[in-house]
């Protein structure tokens, strides 16, 4: 697929898509991180299904994600460096990893412009659906969140607390995604695959969607602006 083994990559996995693969998903995690030895390796570990106002407490060392088998193994790794955003961590490897995912503990939305998932954009990072859809594609919420898309963030905020480890906590009033737009997201893909923004490619028994993060954003910010219900349930 011709990604740049020294840029940088997230990977929204079904582990199961892929078909047989021996030693199982840890093989899977090893082949993508040695591949992006020289890049940056990104794997979401979020947690928004079961940090809430009802248990607000996440811990960076301890919280498994909701995410799948990948992401759930990725993020125990020694070598990768886990964001301690509460509801929407990332877990990175490879150069500049610490630094790619520090401070997210401090925002309080779910992909703020200055986040980790604001910084794939910065990077122009290739965002992998890997037998996901692009109701998977988490960065497409980042950009309805960056231009202020009405009624996607929930209006009363909530404190939640991050245990950072060795005793270091933070807490932050966080507000929460509301509704299903990311249901309507697969709307944009063949107007965006027409124009090349969006590309297909096989891994294993898998089918992946894949894309730019700087093309899907300049893509869908003047889609969005035109028209800011496009992916509203009654759209």
């Amino acid at each position: 697929m011709g990604i740049d083994p020294k840029g940088t990559v997230l990977a929204h996995f079904s582990y199961n898509s892929l078909g047989e693969v021996e030693g199982k998903a840890e093989t899977v995690i090893d082949a993508f991180v040695e591949y992006m030895s020289e890049g940056l390796m990104v794997f979401p570990t979020h947690t928004w299904a079961t940090v809430d106002e009802r248990q607000p407490s996440f811990s960076r060392e301890h919280t498994a994600c909701c995410t799948g088998i990948v992401p759930e193994l990725a993020r125990k790794r020694k070598n990768g460096f886990r964001s301690a955003h509460p509801t929407h961590s990332v877990v990175a490897f490879g150069k500049d990893a610490e630094n790619f995912v520090a401070g997210d503990e401090k925002h309080g939305t779910p992909c703020a412009r200055t986040s980790a998932w604001g910084r794939l954009l910065d990077r122009d990072a290739t965002i992998l659906l890997i037998g996901v859809g692009m109701n998977r594609n988490t960065f497409i919420h980042g950009v309805e969140e960056w231009v202020d898309i009405p009624h996607r963030l929930s209006e009363n905020s909530y404190m939640l607390t991050s245990n950072l480890g060795e005793g270091n906590t933070v807490q932050v009033l966080s507000r929460r995604h509301v509704g299903f737009p990311a249901e309507q997201f697969p709307n944009v893909e063949e107007p965006l695959k027409a124009r090349g923004i969006i590309k297909e490619g096989q891994i294993g028994d898998a089918k992946v969607l894949y894309h730019s993060a700087k093309d899907i954003y300049d893509a869908l910010v003047p889609m969005l602006k035109e028209n800011p219900r496009l992916f509203d349930q009654q759209a």
